[in-house]
């Protein structure tokens, strides 16, 4: 398994050996490598076991380094760049030809994000080449955020995991960009549109894309289960091998022991938080089905729901 630590230095060490590491975000564990180099990006597709042609994520410490690494920033995403980040916001931009294609899945703009988790700023900080950094999960599964969830899924794969904690968002950085000249979200994540809409105005929100997405995260299926799961409808069969997610109160036809509560206080906040947790929890409790219950749709609830809804497993 990998070794689990503190030591900024060392996790930059090996990321400049063209290694990949467990990294912390404020979003969820990264699987960071040099996203100007092939062989570590190579790498990051390997041990993730990701499509080539679902995008990667780059991640710098300051805003003066966009210049780096895109051209031609709109006005209206420069503003959301100043309002935002550092944070969980991620701005989809017009490459330089330095990015990698297979960053970018040949398509002409990179996903760059400015995290502000404070071990992740420290270690870009020491680097002289951003990260590429996917959420550190085998493709499709439950997001990691807690450097014990990145071992135990990809610990035999890695040579060294950052631990800066629990995550505290606990959702993918929410996605940004410019569709035909319209602002839009091209994945719903840990920044609330509304806090966006309060910048910019009213912005389009994309949906799923089944192959050759524009964006990372924007595949249909993903964040799922192994066992089936579904969300909770009145006439689903239940049983004692049935586990439930629910938002905010129990499920009175299950025992409370099979049943994991996301926020009993109503905190979409904290329910975002615990979601990923709670989905891995039901996961590895033996269970044959897992039901779902769905967040409020408002605020970081629609997030938390485009999450749910592409977790249900047939």
């Amino acid at each position: 398994m990998a070794e689990i630590g503190v030591d900024v230095k060392k996790a930059a060490e090996f990321l400049q050996q063209s290694q990949v590491i467990g990294i912390p975000t404020e979003t969820v564990y990264g699987l960071a490598g040099n996203a100007l180099d092939p062989n570590a990006l190579s790498k990051i597709f390997e041990v993730k076991n990701r499509p080539r042609f679902d995008p990667l994520i780059v991640h710098i410490p300051y805003k003066e380094h966009l210049g780096l690494y895109v051209k031609n920033i709109d006005t209206e995403i420069l503003k959301l760049i100043d309002t935002f980040s550092p944070g969980p916001v991620t701005f989809l931009l017009p490459k330089m030809d330095i990015i990698p294609d297979l960053v970018t899945a040949g398509l002409p703009r990179v996903a760059i994000r400015i995290p502000s988790h404070s071990l992740f700023r420290e270690l870009l900080d020491m680097l002289q080449f951003p990260l590429a950094a996917p959420s550190a999960n085998p493709f499709g599964y439950i997001s990691p955020t807690q450097a014990k969830h990145v071992n135990d899924q990809l610990g035999e794969k890695i040579p060294y995991i950052l631990d800066g904690g629990q995550c505290e968002v606990g959702l993918e950085s929410t996605i940004v960009g410019l569709d035909n000249g319209e602002l839009t979200i091209y994945r719903k994540g840990g920044l609330d549109i509304d806090a966006i809409e309060n910048i910019a105005g009213k912005v389009k929100v994309k949906e799923f894309s089944d192959s050759n997405p524009a964006a990372p995260g924007m595949l249909k299926s993903h964040y799922s289960p192994k066992i089936s799961s579904r969300i909770y409808e009145d006439n689903i069969k239940l049983s004692l091998k049935t586990g439930a997610l629910r938002f905010q109160n129990y499920l009175n036809m299950l025992p409370v022991k099979n049943q994991f509560i996301l926020a009993e206080n109503g905190d979409l906040n904290l329910a975002a938080q615990r979601l990923f947790t709670g989905l891995r929890w039901l996961d590895n409790q033996g269970f044959d089905q897992i039901v779902i219950e769905l967040a409020p749709e408002t605020g970081l609830g629609r997030a938390i729901n485009d999450r749910l809804r592409r977790a249900v497993v047939q």
